[in-house]
């Protein structure tokens, strides 16, 4: 089965087997399991893509922990680490505010070749190389209602994927499958959080965890706006923050107050939360913004009310992303405005390792993962 020859699919339901990886429930690694599974088949409005690659992301790994659960208080490799000692539990509150629909197969980022559309679908699709935009608003753009890929529905650690057709986006540029890659969920969290947020050119902005994939997006994304950018990262990956175009690193253990000062920062993207989360707000100036979409150093934190309304700050929480950001981060791919950051690449079946590597905390960019080619086991 190739994409040059689409017709060789057999979409019949249960006649065409793909490998994949069926996340079994809430817990450790034991939870993926890398097994044979029927190729989906497209209903009305869909397309079926071969997977060219994916990658690792926060998501991934939370969901499978069901970190999203009230129940849950620690950092996610807190979290994960609990979850490789103890057995695995049920978690009714563990996704993203409803059950995780298990078994299912994960995977929120797809570079992937459209290979057959439902009929009546438009099939000048075939062939063509795409993104996906994972988050997904079911009820239009004046909803917040929000379904994210790889989820609330299987996702692309499989050697195929169906999706709703609306939400592919032809690439043209010279980039691999592994860097496409890397932009869907790091870079569509990061445009987004900038996008909600109205950061304009010659602000200050300060980003929290720059190394990591949505955080060297947002350095990224902040200078092609033409923010001023302070980026904080851990001493080790200073260098290479700097080299992403941020004006000014700063060392994660340093005491950011004293080094910035109080009221001199416009807006904090902050996904990292966790005990900093106070002196993010001392750093921003009377009607600052603080944006965030994640909270990987933990998700309870301390607020001073007073700070808050004394200095008339926005808080912003950013998950449903606005109608523009997928479209426009197709155009700056096109136009050359971003720089893919592939840390390592993985066979889809080494997942595991893909995602201790990730926990680890010692990369710059994203791990990527790439599934056999059709036909291959």
């Amino acid at each position: 089965m190739t994409p040059q020859d689409p017709k060789r699919f057999d979409l019949k339901e249960g006649q065409a087997r793909m490998k994949a990886v069926v996340t079994t429930g809430h817990g450790g690694y034991e939870q993926l399991v890398y097994r044979d599974v029927p190729v989906p088949v497209p209903g009305p409005g869909e397309v079926l893509l071969q997977v060219l690659a994916s990658s690792v992301n926060n998501t991934d790994i939370n969901t499978r922990l069901g970190w999203y659960s009230a129940a849950v208080t620690t950092a996610t490799q807190d979290a994960a680490a609990a979850r490789d000692a103890n057995a695995a539990s049920a978690t009714p509150d563990g996704g993203w505010g409803q059950a995780t629909p298990f078994p299912f197969i994960q995977g929120t980022d797809c570079c992937g070749r459209v290979v057959a559309v439902a009929p009546g679908g438009d099939a000048r699709l075939i062939g063509q190389r795409v993104l996906v935009r994972p988050s997904i608003r079911p009820a239009g753009f004046g909803s917040l209602d929000n379904l994210w890929m790889g989820s609330d529905f299987d996702g692309a650690f499989a050697q195929f994927v169906k999706v709703p057709a609306s939400e592919v986006f032809a690439v043209h540029s010279d980039w691999s499958d592994a860097e496409l890659a890397t932009i869907p969920c790091a870079y569509g969290t990061a445009e987004n959080m900038l996008h909600r947020a109205n950061l304009r050119a010659g602000e200050q902005v300060v980003v929290a965890g720059a190394s990591g994939g949505v955080g060297s997006a947002v350095v990224q994304l902040a200078r092609r706006r033409g923010a001023i950018v302070t980026a904080i990262a851990g001493k080790s990956k200073m260098d290479h923050v700097k080299s992403l175009g941020a004006d000014r690193v700063v060392a994660r253990d340093d005491d950011l107050v004293a080094c910035l000062g109080e009221n001199t920062v416009d807006l904090v993207v902050d996904n990292v939360a966790g005990p900093a989360f106070g002196g993010m707000l001392k750093l921003l100036k009377p009607g600052g913004r603080y944006v965030s979409s994640g909270a990987i150093a933990g998700p309870l934190v301390t607020l001073d009310l007073r700070t808050l309304y004394l200095k008339n700050l926005t808080l912003l929480g950013c998950t449903a992303w606005d109608e523009p950001v997928f479209a426009n981060l197709v155009a700056y791919i096109e136009r050359g405005e971003l720089r893919p950051l592939v840390a390592q690449s993985f066979a889809l079946v080494q997942i595991a390792q893909a995602q201790r590597a990730f926990l680890e905390k010692t990369h710059v960019g994203k791990f990527v993962l790439i599934p056999p080619p059709a036909g291959q086991p």
